[in-house]
């Protein structure tokens, strides 16, 4: 056990450090596909994120993941639906303590996110939340809890501002160069 441990820690290191720098898309996504837990058909990670534990994220067909994002796959996966849109420098959480455990005790959950979402520029989803098909999620905002189906949320916590449409049904298909 102590062994895949230190290897998978030296796995994330060389992404996080070196490959997830390197402009070749098709290079950065091989690496991906090898490492994490699935990497949807058409899905596209740009340059700079972070992955801790890549076994446990799961991205969906044609995810679009932006630069700078962070995803937590430490103990328990993130699953990403399909047509996913997330924004700059995000967050995608799954650990982090209960504030009032006397020893500093970890505290987490899963995350899933449905198909069709858009997550904005900054946002953190904390562990353990689900958010529904088709929502968006604000800029800058703290997803604390599950947001309902096409359900719009803004703020810090995140609380409902409105309500997409229905009917969406587009296919996402972002390749920016050297990205």
């Amino acid at each position: 056990m102590q062994m895949r441990l230190f290897v998978g820690t030296i796995v994330a290191f060389g992404y996080n450090a070196v490959v997830s720098w390197i402009p070749s898309r098709k290079l950065r996504h091989t690496y991906l596909r090898i490492w994490m837990g699935s990497f949807g058909a058409g899905a596209g990670v740009q340059r700079g994120c972070q992955v801790l534990n890549g076994r446990k994220i799961h991205l969906g067909d044609r995810a679009i993941i932006n630069f700078g994002c962070l995803f937590d796959g430490r103990i328990y996966e993130v699953r990403i639906g399909n047509d996913v849109s997330i924004g700059p420098e995000a967050a995608i959480l799954t650990l982090g303590h209960d504030p009032q455990s006397p020893d500093f005790a970890d505290r987490g959950g899963p995350v899933i996110i449905g198909d069709r979402v858009w997550i904005g520029y900054r946002a953190i989803v904390l562990p353990g939340v689900e958010i529904g098909e088709g929502a968006v999620i604000g800029a800058g905002s703290v997803v604390t809890r599950n947001v309902p189906a096409f359900a719009i949320v803004a703020g810090s916590p995140a609380k409902v501002i409105g309500e997409r449409r229905h009917d969406l049904n587009y296919h996402l298909n972002y390749r920016p160069w050297l990205t």
